[in-house]
C-alpha cells in the first residue's frame, strides 16, 4: 500500500511539473498544449507500446506445446494471482532477463529470453515469471507507460521553451529590466531542472513498481530465494557485459535494467540496486 500512495502521488507531481511548464511557456494556452501534448502521447502509448516492444525485440509466441515448458508455468502462475491468461514470448537471446508489456489483461503479455530459459534453475525462472506476472496483476506496464511518455512530453516542451527563448528572448514587454531579467532567469532553470525532475520522478516510480514486484513474486512462489537467486545471476551477466541489447526507452520494462553498468546514481535508476532487492526479498 505503500508503495501504490506514493506511485499516484509521484504522478501526480509529474503531471503537476508538465502543467507548470506548459504554463510558464504560454499561460492559459501554454497549460492547453501541455495537455494536447501528454493525451497525443498517452493514447500513442496506449495502444501501441506493446506491439512495439514485442516486435523491436523480435518477441516470438509460444504454447503449451512448446518444448521450455513456459507456457505451462505461466498458466499456473496467472491462475495463483488470479489474473487471465497473458500472451507468452520468448526472445532469442543469450543474455537472461524477461519483462511483462500490455496496456490491460486482455493485451497483457509476457516475454523471457532463451538466456534466461538456460542460466537459471527452474524455480529461479518461475520466480522470475511471477514477478512479471505481479506487474500484470498491477497494470504496472500502463503505469509505468503513463509516467514515460508525460516525462517525454515534458523533454518536448522545454526544447519548445529553448526555442521560444532564443528566438523571442529578445523581445521587451512594458515591464522592466529587471522583470525581464527575472523572467528570463526563471526560464532557464525551468529549461535545465524541469527534464531533470522528471527523469528523477520517472526513476521513482519505475523502482517503486519493481519492489511491488519483487513482493509479488516472493507471495506467489511462498519464498523469495528463488527470485534473490535469480537477481544475482542476471545482475552478473549484465555486469560482465552481456546484457540484452535494449534502447533506453524500454530498458526499464526488464526485470534488471540491460543497460545499467556499474556506475548509474540510484536516484536515476530505473531499479532498485540488486543488494537492495535481495535484502527485502531474504528479510522483509
Amino acid at each position: 500500500m505503500k508503495n501504490v500512495i506514493k506511485t499516484y502521488l509521484l504522478i501526480g507531481a509529474l503531471s503537476a511539473l508538465l502543467l507548470m511548464i506548459g504554463g510558464a511557456i504560454g499561460g492559459q494556452n501554454g497549460v492547453i498544449i501541455a495537455l494536447v501534448f501528454s493525451l497525443i502521447f498517452n493514447i500513442g502509448a496506449f495502444w501501441f507500446s506493446d506491439k512495439i516492444v514485442l516486435k523491436m525485440y523480435k518477441a516470438v509466441p509460444v504454447d503449451r506445446a512448446h518444448q521450455s515448458g513456459l507456457y505451462e508455468m505461466v498458466e499456473r502462475l496467472a491462475r495463483k494471482a488470479g489474473v487471465p491468461m497473458p500472451k507468452v514470448y520468448i526472445i532469442k537471446n543469450p543474455s537472461p532477463n524477461a519483462f511483462a508489456t500490455g496496456r490491460n489483461y486482455k493485451n497483457a503479455a509476457v516475454a523471457a529470453t532463451t538466456g534466461l530459459l538456460s542460466a537459471l534453475s527452474l524455480d529461479e525462472v518461475e520466480a522470475v515469471m511471477a514477478h512479471e506476472m505481479t506487474h500484470v496483476k498491477n497494470r504496472d506496464t500502463l503505469v509505468s507507460t503513463m509516467a514515460a511518455v508525460i516525462a517525454s512530453a515534458i523533454m518536448h516542451l522545454t526544447f519548445l521553451a529553448r526555442f521560444a527563448m532564443i528566438f523571442g528572448g529578445g523581445r521587451s514587454g512594458g515591464g522592466s529590466n529587471n522583470n525581464n531579467a527575472g523572467g528570463l532567469l526563471n526560464m532557464i532553470l525551468l529549461i535545465v531542472l524541469a527534464p531533470i525532475a522528471a527523469v528523477l520522478i520517472q526513476s521513482a516510480i519505475s523502482r517503486s513498481r519493481e519492489y511491488m514486484a519483487d513482493k509479488g513474486s516472493k507471495e506467489l512462489i511462498g519464498t523469495g530465494t528463488p527470485l534473490a537467486n535469480a537477481l544475482r545471476k542476471i545482475d552478473n551477466a549484465v555486469q560482465r557485459g552481456h546484457g540484452i541489447q535494449a534502447s533506453p526507452e524500454t530498458a526499464h520494462m526488464f526485470i534488471m535494467n540491460p543497460i545499467s553498468g556499474k556506475s548509474l546514481l540510484s536516484l536515476f535508476s530505473t531499479h532498485p540496486t540488486t543488494e537492495d532487492r535481495i535484502q527485502k526479498l531474504m528479510y522483509e
